[in-house]
């Protein structure tokens, strides 16, 4: 579902991205640790077209991104750090907004259906998002990738912030996007989490891919000591 052949990024003199190379199947979720300025983002970026690549290509579902932005935008959904949703708006409008900006119309049990899924609390739909807090505000943000029908789901950060619960809830709903046969792309600083719900791990330094692992080969503890010397 994503594909990246010799994908470099390079801003003048700097190298943000240098000679990725990587693939994503469907249904994998994919982790990717490194420090701040390792490249993780910019990989997002030119994933998402919002950024051009110097060189090499971005991929997805087998169509170039540039110059196919608006076609592979339909496979994508992207969840940032902090999810941008209308404040004044309840959970249930800003879905409906933006599914229909998606080219979607669902009646309301629908859109229930589709927050129930994501993990929300049911007395949340209808109260304003600007009360939120981060954790819930990610599971709209699922619940827009749900609706509509993103088969590739990219996440910058996701659980940076969360307390044990919330990262607890949001590593569930990870797992069973994947079961469902969505593939996940996840930028992480959690090693733990990343352990937890990946199936590959890869580590970034300085712009390139330096390990790329199973994460069924490796535990938390040997995660940590292997990062920790790579960077």
């Amino acid at each position: 579902m994503l594909e990246a052949i010799g994908l470099t990024k390079k801003y003048q003199e700097h190298v943000a991205l240098n000679n990725l190379n990587l693939k994503v199947e469907a249904g994998e979720v994919f982790c990717l640790l490194g420090q701040n300025g390792a490249g993780k983002t910019t990989t997002i970026n030119l994933f998402l077209g919002f950024t051009a690549a110097s060189s090499g290509e971005a991929k997805v579902n087998g169509l170039v991104v540039s110059p196919n932005n608006e076609q592979t935008k339909q496979f994508l959904a992207y969840i940032p750090e902090v999810v941008m949703l209308y404040g004044h708006l309840s959970s249930i409008e800003n879905l409906d907004f933006f599914s229909r900006i998606a080219g979607y119309a669902y009646k309301k049990d629908e859109l229930e259906a589709f927050l129930l899924q994501a993990g929300l609390q049911p007395e949340a739909f209808y109260k304003r998002v600007g009360s939120y807090s981060k954790g819930m505000r990610q599971k709209v943000g699922i619940a827009i990738a749900v609706a509509k029908n993103a088969r590739v789901i990219l996440m910058d950060e996701p659980t940076s912030g969360l307390d044990p619960k919330a990262t607890d809830e949001f590593s569930e709903i990870v797992k069973q996007l994947s079961q469902d046969g969505r593939s996940i792309f996840m930028a992480t600083h959690d090693i733990f989490n990343a352990v937890n719900v990946g199936t590959r791990i890869g580590i970034m330094r300085q712009g390139e891919l330096v390990h790329t692992l199973d994460a069924k080969d490796i535990s938390a503890v040997d995660l940590q000591k292997l990062y920790l010397e790579t960077i």
